[in-house]
């Protein structure tokens, strides 16, 4: 016999919301930081061979100036009902939007990093109330968009350091179960936010209608002497194919440095992130360039206006130091399993792919086939496979019809 969802209203839901608003004195200090910025000589970048070009780094910061309205931003952020709670002494902000239809299943959406809540937007709506997107009302979910702790609104954290992705599940488990009161509840996540939402499938899974994310990694990704390089250290192999080669070489330059600098010395870098808008702008900037579908043109993926809006809720409450100090968590405080059972995450899942990660060697139409062969396929309960051709790291944002379909696929059957 199938658990009935609860019902979910307005009226039931047990806090009251808090909107979001940013000082002025933060926007004031923020406006004279910009204006003396201190530029770096860039010579012979115009390729951006060697990091973030200062033309158009500094094209955004006259935007981010003279044109760029906070204001309105945050009056779009308030569209939606936003809370700010404490879950075992941890600070937590989430986006809601209560569900329409007769019986909305409880979902939280968990992101990564460089991402903030508000990528989530552009799915939130369809997927709170189906029949105004051309969907079954009988697919509503009741949904929920945390910041995760240490990001954005989830501010301060000085007395969590240790927090990682897999003691978030146990935050997000509190807050869907002791502070919202839902006997069961359906979760998705990408990047990090994947992990998260995986270890909700291994802990909990006895709570979940199930999970959907962007990737199938190993729980033990961050695990090891190296986890801050996903080669392990281990060098290019002589004989490869030229391209399987090349395509290697590509992903090494899109996350190494990354991984290596917020594993290894995450707060020696935020000290220069947290004190320069710019700065902060230009490190995270180049995440959202390199890991997006955008083909060098960052714009045709996140206008001027997204970027910044994303740059600012990092800004806005100082939260560069204590979101990149996840990555060093996850390393420094291993993965542990809490039951030995196969699969490891025993909630069904279902993973979207995109091709813009398609592994070395494996062309987007082998993408499932490559999974159903490697080792990660037998960590999962995995329901529903789905890969496609556009869309890269942000896939809720880049692609949010497709993935708005394959989540609800994944949950069909299962309320």
């Amino acid at each position: 016999m199938v658990d009935e969802p609860e019902p979910t209203s307005r009226s039931a839901f047990p806090l009251a919301p808090t909107p979001i608003h940013v000082s002025d004195d933060v926007l004031a200090d923020l406006r004279t930081r910009l204006e003396l910025t201190r530029w770096p000589d860039d010579a012979g970048n115009e390729d951006s061979h060697y990091g973030v070009n200062r033309g158009y780094l500094r094209e955004l910061v006259d935007y981010w100036l003279t044109e760029y309205d906070w204001r309105a931003a945050e009056t779009a952020i308030n569209a939606y009902e936003h809370y700010r709670v404490a879950v075992d002494g941890v600070p937590v902000h989430f986006m809601r939007k209560p569900g329409v239809g007769p019986a909305p299943v409880p979902l939280i959406l968990t992101h990564g990093w460089p991402w903030t809540f508000w990528h989530w937007s552009k799915v939130v709506d369809p997927l709170a109330d189906p029949g105004a997107h051309g969907g079954d009302p009988a697919e509503a979910f009741d949904v929920i968009v945390p910041s995760f702790p240490g990001f954005g609104f989830s501010t301060p954290l000085p007395d969590h350091p240790d927090l990682n992705f897999w003691k978030v599940a146990d935050v997000w488990h509190r807050l869907m179960t002791d502070t919202l009161g839902h006997a069961r509840y359906a979760a998705a996540g990408c990047d990090v936010g994947a992990l998260v939402t995986g270890q909700l499938g291994h802990k909990y899974a006895d709570s979940l209608y199930g999970i959907h994310i962007g990737s199938g990694l190993l729980l033990t990704f961050f695990n090891g002497d190296r986890g801050w390089d996903f080669t392990g250290g281990r060098p290019i192999p002589d004989g490869l194919a030229p391209d399987v080669r090349a395509r290697l070489i590509e992903l090494e330059h899109r996350f190494a440095g990354h991984l290596a600098a917020h594993v290894l010395a995450p707060s020696t870098l935020a000290y220069g992130l947290s004190d320069s808008p710019a700065g902060m702008l230009a490190w995270i900037l180049e995440r959202w360039i390199k890991w997006s579908d955008c083909g060098g043109d960052v714009e045709s993926v996140f206008s001027k206006d997204d970027l910044l809006t994303h740059a600012m809720i990092f800004w806005v409450n100082n939260a560069i130091s204590t979101s990149i100090r996840t990555y060093a968590n996850n390393n420094r405080y291993p993965w542990q399993p809490s039951h030995d059972r196969v699969p490891v995450i025993e909630a069904p899942t279902g993973i979207t792919f995109v091709g813009y990660e398609n592994p070395p060697g494996v062309t987007t139409d082998q993408r499932v086939r490559s999974f159903l062969d490697s080792e990660r396929a037998d960590w999962y309960h995995h329901v529903n496979l789905t890969v496609h051709d556009r869309g890269g790291h942000f896939i809720p944002w880049e692609i949010p019809d497709l993935w708005v379909d394959d989540l609800r696929r994944t949950f069909r059957g299962r309320r």
